[in-house]
């Protein structure tokens, strides 16, 4: 060194922060590096690995920077104390450098956010975690934000920095755990990660648990993005939105894993931009009113369907990037198509760049296993007891519904954050502190996520997939409830599948399974989902699952379509049904579309379409889908013939809608039914039309497919009508004239 050295106690001092510098474990970078009082002077020190040689400029005037011993470590000397950031000019082997050096600016850390963050209320911690372009003292760059309190050292490794761990040493602030470091010059589309050094010496290279954007598998990088302004909905949107997701809107919900709906050329993905166009005009031709998406947030492995994410911040880059994606968003609000999107915070995967042992400690986990490991999936379970981490979630959800303007999220697997012996036997689990089963961290930041959700998105949705019986998922936390708008109603889709698979002849010993459902269908607000989960791991396909021989098949699907449009409850079909796909669904292939060459295919696609659209136009069908005022049975013990027959009405009581499902192949031309009121019934749909690729039995052999009643008392009603019905045929008949 020269004749500036430290005497022999500072020499030691330096040398040991020096092998710490060089060894890549650094806990406080800003109390060596940067500009230090020293002597009659100031110090500016800078730790540039492969540097040949150093200038700092100092307000305006170029120091010379001499090297430490032979380290790493370059020392300038200066009459004054630096008033603003500096740069360093540095020569390298083949190249020169000119930057600021990042020890010179100061923390833009926002402790009061950090205070909230701590609290477990932080509603935008997108905003002050993870890695964000901002002007820091009028310099562009990029501050980074990592929360990870138990680690000895954390530093920001890149492309920028060649991944060199001892380069970008971050600061820490003991007080809320977080570290945090602004590096200039920065662009987008950098890749970069976390170096975490824990307590024990282990190496750790971590994501960005807030990143916008990640590599694609195999790659495990997150990368730098700009954040764009979130999609603003103007006034007339904010209502459109509030009108196609109120309790009693028509919803009919298309269930979407875009990786396999369509693909291109060569088997290639859709992007984001070519959906937009494909599927928003498909969907609205079928006459679906909302999409959901399957989730999207970053997933590693294509076979977890994005049900294991890495990146809950991140739109997966698989089909474009990030602005695309609001592209995708916003074509769906122009079409009027509500968006729904897959969201998963009851698990994370055990990939080792995600949140497992974040920061050498079971941060995001429980590190009890019987509380923090899912063995089912093989993936760790948030620990909702830490309020970091129900900030994080909390966020999350914020995210997505606020920068894209969702309307919704559905929200996965409930049940397993519900309870904490979900899929566990006696003895593999920990009893709450009164000694429940009910995991009350979970509980209370799903209140909050539903709470915070509604008050600050007007209009949107949000849905529990929820499978067992717990009371008030639908109420509001207010009145003990957890607050969801909607929950998907499991019972009547494993009661009704359950039904139509049996063989029509002994369907009447299995009468009271299509019929349970109306003892609970007002307990909550419900969505009647055929989703994707029914035609994977060896389920096969609905068609498949429908007895008798082909023709039949079909003839049982189109008369269970009808009969779920027609069951009180939302609607909601996973792609591929809606054209009868044989195959089970297959995340590496695209739906069958070849499949509509065929009459019988074509004939079930019709068949949603009509119901779609018979369905958004009868209010009868929607208005009243959680009030018992909504619905009468008919006949409901007709288990012999195995027909069902009831009422939908409207708000309008004079408004309603007479069903009659036959779930066995046997025709009737005379079946007679009560109907509520006196007058002529026309016939708005037979799924045994010609058009369905039915047998083409009519209803009535009036030509306006109309059926008067007479006054004839059947089924506790003063008024019946006598009608033609085919073998496993559902039809809706309207009344249109009063007499």
């Amino acid at each position: 060194m020269s004749s500036t050295a430290p005497k022999d106690s500072l020499q030691t001092h330096y040398d040991a922060q020096v092998t710490a510098l060089q060894g890549g474990r650094f806990k406080d970078p800003f109390s060596f590096l940067g500009a230090h009082a020293y002597k009659n002077g100031y110090e500016i020190r800078v730790y540039l690995p492969a540097a040949k040689n150093v200038n700092i400029i100092i307000n305006d005037k170029k120091v010379i920077a001499k090297r430490y011993n032979s380290s790493d470590l370059f020392i300038a000397t200066s009459n004054e104390m630096p008033t603003q950031p500096y740069k360093c000019n540095v020569e390298y082997a083949n190249s020169a450098l000119c930057f600021y050096d990042e020890y010179s600016f100061a923390s833009s850390l926002d402790t009061d956010a950090m205070y909230l963050f701590n609290e477990g209320s932080l509603e935008h911690a997108y905003k002050h975690l993870g890695a964000h372009f901002i002007n820091q003292q009028g310099v562009d760059g990029v501050r980074f934000c990592v929360w990870a309190p138990n680690a000895a050292s954390v530093s920001v490794i890149g492309e920028f920095n060649l991944w060199q761990a001892n380069r970008h040493y971050m600061r820490f602030h003991p007080a809320c755990g977080v570290w945090e470091l602004f590096i200039a010059g920065l662009q987008p589309d950098t890749c970069y990660k976390f170096s975490i050094v824990t307590q024990q010496g282990d190496v750790l290279e971590k994501a960005d648990p807030f990143a916008f954007k990640m590599q694609q598998a195999p790659g495990t990088a997150s990368v730098l993005q700009q954040q764009a302004a979130a999609i603003s909905l103007s006034d007339s949107e904010l209502k459109n939105r509030q009108k196609r997701n109120h309790i009693d809107a028509p919803i009919s919900i298309y269930e979407v894993h875009l990786g396999s709906w369509q693909r291109a050329e060569e088997n290639r993905y859709l992007s984001y931009s070519e959906l937009a166009d494909k599927l928003v005009n498909y969907t609205l031709e079928m006459g679906f009113t909302h999409i959901q998406l399957m989730p999207i947030s970053e997933y590693p492995f294509d076979g977890s369907w994005g049900y294991q994410p890495v990146g809950l911040f991140a739109p997966t880059s698989r089909f474009g990037d990030y602005s695309s994606f609001k592209y995708f968003v916003q074509q769906c609000h122009k079409a009027n198509l509500g968006v729904l999107l897959d969201w998963v915070p009851g698990h994370f995967p055990s990939d080792p760049h995600g949140l497992h042992h974040f920061d050498g400690t079971h941060l995001f986990e429980h590190a009890d296993i019987r509380q923090g490991f899912h063995p089912d999936w093989n993936t760790y379970i948030y620990n909702y007891d830490r309020p970091e981490v129900k900030s994080f979630l909390i966020s999350n959800a914020m995210y997505w519904l606020e920068q894209f303007g969702l309307d919704g999220l559905r929200v996965d697997a409930v049940a397993s954050m519900l309870y904490l012996d979900y899929s566990r036997k006696e003895g593999e689990w920990v009893a709450n502190c009164y000694g429940g089963r009910e995991n009350l961290g979970a509980i209370e930041c799903l209140k909050q996520v539903n709470l915070r959700s509604y008050k600050n998105n007007q209009g949107i949705m949000m849905v529990a997939e929820e499978s067992t019986a717990w009371p008030g998922v639908t109420q509001s936390v207010d009145h003990n409830g957890l607050g969801f708008g909607y929950k998907w109603n499991m019972g009547w889709m494993n009661d009704s599948l359950h039904y139509m698979q049996h063989d029509p002849l002994y369907r009447q010993h299995h009468h009271h399974v299509m019929t349970f459902s109306m003892v609970y269908a007002f307990s909550e607000n419900y969505i009647l989902p055929l989703s994707h989960d029914e035609v994977v791991h060896g389920k096969g396909s609905l068609i498949e699952k429908m007895p008798g021989d082909d023709w039949q098949k079909f003839a049982n699907l189109r008369a269970y379509y009808a009969f779920m449009w027609a069951h009180p409850g939302k609607k909601l079909l996973f792609m591929g049904g809606e054209i009868a796909q044989r195959k089970e669904w297959d995340h590496n292939h695209s739906i069958d579309w070849h499949l509509l060459e065929h009459k019988s295919h074509r004939g079930i696609q019709n068949t949603v379409q009509a119901l779609n659209t018979v369905y958004k136009k009868s209010p009868a069908l929607y208005e009243l889908d959680s009030s018992p005022a909504g619905f009468e049975w008919i006949d409901n013990n007709n288990n012999e013939q195995s027909i069902f027959s009831f009422v939908r009405y409207a708000k309008n009581a004079h408004d309603f809608i007479v069903v009659v499902a036959n779930f066995t192949p046997v025709s009737y031309q005379e079946y007679e039914i009560g109907v509520p009121a006196a007058g002529k019934y026309k016939v708005i749909l037979n799924t045994d039309d010609d058009a369905f690729f039915g047998s083409g039995i009519k209803v009535t052999a009036n030509k306006n497919a109309t059926v008067s009643s007479v006054k004839a008392s059947a089924h506790g009603f003063s008024h019946s009508i006598k009608i033609a019905i085919g073998g496993l045929t559902t039809i809706y008949l309207q009344k249109v004239e009063d007499e």
